[in-house]
């Protein structure tokens, strides 16, 4: 098990490209699983989730290269039909095969999903929309199974909406299903965030018939066949985030290219009132917090197109560092605050309970050992030791490489020390 070892202290300066998105991806290659022919993906970035939804596509008998970034993938209409707990329980998005294999293939076994420690985060939305297309489902032992009727699935009006706003998993698996199922269907309260707009459109490109993503209601007329295509994934959003994060909360001025700008509005206006100005090119954005004071400022977090959940712990480390009080509240995942106490190690004065964090800043953050509990966790705890002085030793980071392709050396490439190394005190 891999560590970060930091020394803080030191501005962030350079342009640094951002990599594919992990949560285009990884949809997107569970969708194969509903095409005749080969598909090629591009710019599919190199992470331990990319890693696993391609092992969980293999045990499903499709056929996958991949290397440099470039991933093809041949599926076919028959084949294991059950996605093993041993694949399924490292990655939430896991699920997603469910939608594809029970339209495809007619019948479907997964068990349930694993991930971060979120808090609960049931899947019941996915089970409920895939009855709504004629699926019948049981549920034993952790285990869900799904068989469509003799026909294949049947269109139908799916509504998504869940007690905490739209599912973005939900709506990419039945959003899948839907491509083949038997005549027209009307998904209402879809998420609207860019990762699904991106599935709909590949999916287009293949022959599908969507209308409708990227508002609440995606309407589907179901086709018989979906063919393969070359396409490219979209960039990665939330680590273009991260990197402009980091770059505020050391005091630099880092640009982020090969991005797509218009993602992240949300999160520009907040930097802007926080002293930490954006600038922005048609695929690009350049944060300049060399000069001026940085203020408190309070975000809460909502489905798109609001501040996205995904960077809510990279913006409670910058938060430390401004001046005056900051409110964090995570409306999508309340209990996503772990970070906080690592934080406070580092000497940030913070706090959290029923959904909401506190920091009063500006600290002056000490280089300490810190344990990540979470994918951006691990991303808040790399941030808070950019911008500490002394070193800093983030443990666990496993849970970084599910969703930051080599970060280390983008930070490095921007001044920033930070170095990759065994930990010796790992099992």
């Amino acid at each position: 098990m891999d560590r970060f070892r930091i020394q803080g202290g030191t501005p962030l300066s350079g342009e640094v490209e951002v990599a594919g998105s992990k949560n285009a991806a990884l949809p997107i290659l569970a969708s194969t699983l509903l095409l005749e022919g080969e598909a090629t993906l591009s710019r599919v970035p190199r992470l331990r989730d990319v890693e696993t939804m391609c092992g969980l596509l293999e045990s499903l008998d499709c056929a996958i290269v991949s290397g440099s970034g470039l991933v093809q993938v041949r599926a076919h209409a028959t084949g294991s039909t059950q996605a093993p707990y041993g694949i399924v329980r490292k990655m939430r998005a896991s699920i997603c095969v469910l939608g594809p294999l029970l339209a495809r293939r007619g019948t479907a076994e997964a068990a349930l999903p694993g991930g971060c420690v979120l808090g609960a985060r049931p899947i019941d939305i996915h089970l409920r929309g895939l009855e709504s297309l004629g699926a019948t489902l049981s549920l034993d032992s952790g285990v869900v199974r799904a068989k469509a009727s003799r026909g294949g699935l049947q269109g139908g009006v799916a509504n998504l909406q869940g007690p905490r706003g739209s599912t973005v998993l939900g709506t990419a698996n039945i959003l899948m299903a839907a491509t083949l199922a038997r005549g027209d269907s009307t998904l209402k309260g879809c998420a609207r965030e860019p990762e699904i707009k991106a599935l709909a459109e590949f999916l287009n490109a293949c022959g599908a018939r969507i209308e409708g993503h990227g508002s609440s209601e995606i309407n589907i007329q179901g086709v018989d066949r979906l063919h393969g295509v070359p396409w490219t994934i979209p960039p990665d959003r939330i680590e273009a985030g991260t990197l402009l994060l980091a770059g505020a909360a050391t005091g630099g001025k880092v640009r982020v290219t090969r991005m797509a700008p218009a993602e992240l509005k949300a999160l520009f206006e907040v930097m802007e009132i926080a002293g930490a100005p954006v600038q922005t090119g048609p695929d690009w954005a350049e944060v300049d917090a060399e000069t001026g004071r940085k203020r408190a400022t309070s975000v809460t977090t909502g489905p798109w197109p609001d501040f996205p959940t995904d960077l809510q712990a990279q913006w409670t480390a910058f938060a430390a560092v401004c001046e005056g009080r900051s409110e964090i509240k995570d409306s999508v995942y309340p209990e996503r605050f772990l970070h906080v106490a690592e934080l406070r190690r580092m000497g940030a004065d913070a706090g959290w309970e029923s959904g909401k964090a506190w920091v009063e800043g500006p600290s002056t953050l000490q280089g300490a050992p810190v344990i990540a509990s979470d994918l951006r966790a691990s991303a808040a705890l790399v941030i808070g030791g950019l911008a500490a002085t002394g070193e800093t030793l983030v443990k666990r980071i496993y849970h970084l490489d599910r969703g930051y392709e080599s970060l280390e050396t983008k930070l490095a490439a921007l001044g920033g020390r930070v170095v990759r190394e065994p930990d010796p005190e790992s099992p």
